[in-house]
């Protein structure tokens, strides 16, 4: 409760925390616009691809022009402003660096430069949860080899789950069930770029398809960052996915804990101790009132009488039968919370969740049939969309985790709904991303 006071402190004594971040994206823009506000604070540098963009992008999130104007890190370490380049691995290896944020979203990228900044001593904040779902058990447990840490992103669904069930479980509590909600209905796992658009449409006020970014969007819809978040959840906190997956059933804020409770105490669970994620929608496509579609939620179980007693006693979200409750937070932030991970990063050298164990993976599946030689377009694509599966499920029967199904080619012909194997594709044995994730198989199968 005291991040704000610390900061402060560090801001007194002339000691910022130096921040870098990769990508200048929606999520970093949203940190973006709040770390320049946050006394204690110092982006020392941003690393883009296109340098040009983001300075209207900082123009956007309320930077002034002079903030950006350091013509090196060295400047930008002695003058408190912000050094912009183009290239990550000058970023990473700055003098001062405390902190490196990465906001790619692309797993390799990710990957490469996590390990980069471990080896440099660096703090690293992965916003990138798509590296994370592919191999952030075994990059966690190299950045804690080191003494370093390696945060999910506050702001981000994944690390508010965390923390409810951290919650829970330092009150005493069972978890059930953990998740967040979506807007989903089984027909949105056909999804593609082409066609996201019509749905997307019937909810958000946009009026034109290039103010966004269509791959990205259609990801949240076709289940597949559904897919990737709760698996980093899985792996951040131990709760095991579901045999058959995320199944998505509707339900409304008040609903938690009579959906999200095993079926045979009449909810949709195959087990306890799992994660799902529900739906704001109905089946036949009508809108819940009170949905969580921007939420994230825990249930919990009452393991005596006197704990359902106060369940009720408090007005906590009860099942009908008072043994299952629910809390839930209706909304997140993304970047604009981003402050918290940086600062407990560096000031108490703890996470804002991180991954324990590979207990959950996510497995590339097919949209359509395809031919021998196609080859797949990876996430939010036209191809394949990213289901969730236990990992001793997936390491058994070899299947390919969604992070590699990208710029790969078919090996047979396959049809729709498939999910694929390693030997389905033809895969770069000697790329990084390739090798490392085979390395986290064996160092926690």
């Amino acid at each position: 409760m005291n991040l704000s006071r610390m900061l402060g402190r560090r801001a007194e004594e002339g000691r910022p925390i130096r921040v870098g971040i990769i990508g200048g994206g929606k999520f970093g823009s949203m940190y973006l616009t709040q770390a320049r506000l946050t006394k204690g604070i110092h982006i020392l540098g941003i690393a883009d691809l296109n340098p040009p963009r983001l300075k209207q992008t900082l123009a956007r999130a309320g930077w002034p022009d002079s903030q950006s104007s350091a013509t090196s890190f060295t400047d930008a370490y002695t003058s408190g402003k912000t050094f912009i380049t183009d290239s990550a691995d000058a970023l990473i290896t700055a003098g001062g660096l405390d902190v490196l944020i990465d906001a790619t979203g692309d797993p390799a990228a990710g990957i490469r430069h996590c390990l980069k900044a471990i080896d440099y001593g660096r703090h690293v904040v992965m916003v990138n949860v798509e590296a994370d779902a592919l191999a952030g058990p075994l990059l966690a447990k190299r950045a804690e080899a080191q003494g370093l840490v390696y945060s999910l992103a506050w702001g981000d669904q994944p690390a508010l789950i965390a923390e409810h069930v951290d919650w829970a479980r330092t009150c005493g509590f069972k978890v059930v069930c953990a998740g967040k909600g979506t807007r989903y209905l089984p027909t949105y796992h056909q999804l593609t770029p082409d066609t996201v658009w019509d749905t997307l449409q019937t909810y958000l006020a946009l009026k034109d398809p290039n103010q966004i970014n269509l791959k990205m969007f259609n990801s949240f819809l076709d289940g597949t960052k559904s897919g990737i978040e709760m698996t980093a959840v899985s792996n951040a906190t131990g709760l095991v996915p579901q045999e058959n997956g995320l199944s998505f059933p509707p339900a409304s804020r008040f609903e938690l804990s009579s959906v999200c409770k095993p079926k045979e105490f009449g909810g949709t669970l195959t087990s306890s101790g799992t994660t799902e994620v529900v739906s704001s929608l109905t089946r036949d496509g009508k809108d819940i009132p009170h949905h969580l579609a921007m939420g994230t939620y825990v249930v919990i179980e009452g393991e005596t009488d006197y704990a359902r007693q106060c369940f009720t006693e408090y007005h906590m979200l009860e099942d009908d039968s008072g043994q299952f409750a629910a809390l839930y937070r209706p909304t997140h932030m993304i970047g604009m919370e981003l402050g918290l991970s940086v600062a407990s990063a560096v000031l108490r050298a703890e996470p804002t969740g991180s991954p324990i164990g590979f207990h959950s993976d996510v497995v590339a599946t097919t949209k359509k049939a395809m031919r021998k030689g196609e080859v797949l377009d990876g996430e939010g694509g036209f191809t394949v969309w990213g289901k969730q599966c236990p990992a001793s499920t997936s390491l058994a029967r070899g299947y390919l985790p969604l992070g590699l199904a990208s710029h790969v080619a078919l090996k047979r012909d396959v049809g729709e709904g498939e999910m694929l194997t390693w030997d389905d594709v033809i895969l770069d044995t000697s790329d990084m991303a390739y090798r490392f994730r085979r390395e986290m198989e064996a160092a926690f199968s």
